[in-house]
């Protein structure tokens, strides 16, 4: 089944079944200099800038097999159209995961997942996507195949390729195989959260647990109407928001990092909550992991802008958040310094607002903002949704002529 493609400009869609039959394609678009939109489980098409030239979608969807598991190496190679859904059956099996939150897994592609380098909650102690990856194949824009990495998890020959196609949005070549890295499924996993009454006490929380003997995996400071219809993550609007921490690992460990957490707030004179059983726990991780990754049906497009900043300065982009739009929902993995904020603003107002207020690091809470959803309004400007050119884009545009020289592989998108 190919994606649906609506938010790209395609005159016509194909589905290769093997990595040849890919490179075919992008070699005759090469030759007429055809754009090349790469397609996945179409779950990020409202992801980057908006594209405007007419192209050919390139889905990824027949290319879905296992290539290689070797379990006891802590390592799978897949081809880039498998779901993260059949992904993780596959390594279930063996009791193993991809600690790497991803949203819509029954759709989303791990080629998809590689391409845009997504991070949910988990990163704080298991890290992103580019942590995991250790071997790719792709074509770039001329079809030619290329490869960087291997099967093995101690590999440093040559240029880090991984790294270099993880988070570039399809525009430097299209993947078709990717190896990946993978761990164990810890034993057990539980939440703790409490109520945060002001921004003091955000402050209070956050230091306290930089010097509390926890090792979290995990920990989301949340607020806004977002949470409203779900008990365990919603706040009162007076208050700052609900601050939540993951643990994972063996039932000892977990049970004893829980109450280590509890006795530590009780003595700031708070009272905590548990997540509970297995599956409530699971419920709860799944609704962040999901959080703004799709508008709800029947609501009105809002516009969603990750912040980074230093886990310094979070609490306090927060606060400047709330104070420009009363009516904005947050989700902030806070040991990361990373907040997700969907507006309630129009679109024209947020581009103004991040770009303003967020997009210097000479103003309180700057660093870097990029659009993650939105509509084709707040997409139209590529600088809008990207931000400025930084040192490095000479070095960016001199990499992308080498891999895509005719510029055909998802223009438009990125920052080039």
């Amino acid at each position: 089944m190919i994606a649906a493609t609506h938010l790209l400009p395609l005159v016509a869609t194909v589905a290769p079944d093997d990595q040849a039959a890919v490179g075919d394609v992008i070699r005759r678009a090469s030759e007429t200099g055809t754009p090349i939109y790469p397609i996945g489980g179409g779950t990020a098409q409202d992801y980057g800038a908006l594209p405007v030239k007419p192209g050919v979608g390139l889905s990824l969807s027949q290319l879905n097999r296992l290539v290689d598991y070797p379990a006891r190496d802590l390592t799978i190679t897949v081809e880039a159209g498998m779901t993260v859904a059949e992904l993780r059956r596959q390594l279930a099996g063996e009791r193993q995961r991809l600690p790497v939150d991803v949203a819509e897994a029954e759709r989303a592609t791990v080629g998809g997942i590689v391409a845009r380098s997504p991070s949910g909650p988990r990163r704080f102690r298991w890290g992103t996507m580019r942590d995991y990856v250790i071997g790719v194949q792709a074509i770039d824009g001329c079809g030619r195949l290329f490869s960087g990495g291997g099967r093995v998890v101690k590999n440093a020959a040559g240029y880090d390729l991984c790294r270099l196609m993880t988070g570039s949005l399809g525009t430097l070549g299209v993947i078709t195989q990717i190896t990946l890295m993978v761990r164990p499924v810890p034993e057990n996993a539980l939440m703790v959260g409490c109520e945060v009454a002001d921004h003091v006490k955000a402050e209070q929380l956050l230091d306290d647990l930089v010097h509390a003997p926890v090792l979290p995996s995990a920990v989301e400071l949340l607020a806004g109407p977002a949470w409203d219809k779900e008990p365990l993550l919603s706040s009162p609007a007076s208050s700052f928001g609900r601050l939540w921490v993951a643990f994972e690992g063996t039932v000892a460990e977990v049970a004893g990092m829980a109450e280590t957490l509890q006795a530590r707030w009780r003595g700031l004179g708070l009272e905590s909550q548990v997540s509970g059983p297995a599956e409530q726990t699971e419920c709860l991780w799944q609704r962040l992991v999901d959080s703004f990754a799709a508008r709800a049906p029947g609501s009105r497009e809002s516009t969603v802008v990750e912040i980074r900043v230093l886990p310094g300065a979070l609490v306090g982009a927060c606060r400047l958040l709330r104070t420009i739009d009363p009516a904005v929902s947050l989700q902030a993995h806070a040991g990361d310094g990373i907040v997700q904020a969907e507006f309630s603003l129009e679109p024209r107002e947020v581009l103004s607002i991040i770009d303003d207020r967020f997009r210097s690091s000479a103003k309180p809470g700057g660093g870097v903002a990029v659009v993650v959803r939105g509509s084709d309004e707040a997409r139209r400007d590529q600088r809008a949704v990207w931000g400025p050119a930084g040192d490095a884009h000479q070095v960016i545009i001199a990499i992308k002529n080498r891999f895509d020289p005719h510029g055909i592989l998802n223009p438009g998108r990125f920052v080039f």
